[in-house]
């Protein structure tokens, strides 16, 4: 195993919801959440990074999610540490899931690691962390790391090279 570290991210879309606010801190009987999109939602980051700070257990240390990982201890070694945060990229807010691994993830170990790291966006962490309000100066927001109607959970190089793809005027032929 190597013992140099490396971090690898995995990103997805974010499913965020709204409650606005009114003048009073009321809430009207015709008050429907509202969902945000992801260019919408990086005006929000600040918080969103602050309650994700605050969700943080003490026993996680610096390998965050991993210490709940029990699987396959060989991949427990390998993979030192899972954070989730969000990012923005390409003007959009995302939710990424950022892995510290010594050497490089085999495609195995990186199923591996997407289940579990599902997991912890679905039931584990994720399912705590949709449930507590977020507040902002427009109303309280409620992040989801895995409702998102489309979701996915794809490397970053893979999302970021299909979107110059997708971008890109030339094509390769002989595929």
């Amino acid at each position: 195993m190597s013992n140099i570290k490396q971090t690898v991210k995995f990103f997805s879309p974010l499913s965020i919801t709204t409650y606005p606010s009114h003048e009073y801190g009321e809430c009207g009987a015709g008050d429907l959440p509202e969902e945000l999109s992801p260019s919408e939602a990086v005006y929000y980051m600040d918080e969103i990074l602050s309650a994700i700070e605050k969700e943080k257990l003490p026993s996680e240390g610096d390998r965050g999610l991993m210490v709940y990982f029990y699987d396959d201890q060989a991949l427990s070694e390998k993979i030192y540490s899972l954070h989730p945060t969000v990012e923005e990229w390409n003007g959009k807010l995302w939710g990424v899931m950022v892995a510290e691994v010594y050497g490089e993830l085999t495609e195995a170990e990186t199923d591996k690691l997407l289940d579990f790291a599902v997991g912890q966006m679905s039931d584990g962490w994720g399912e705590g962390f949709e449930q507590r309000p977020i507040k902002t100066d427009d109303g309280e927001i409620f992040v989801s790391f895995w409702n998102s109607d489309h979701f996915f959970i794809k490397p970053e190089r893979e999302l970021k090279q299909e979107n110059e793809q997708n971008f890109s005027e030339q094509t390769m032929g002989g595929m």
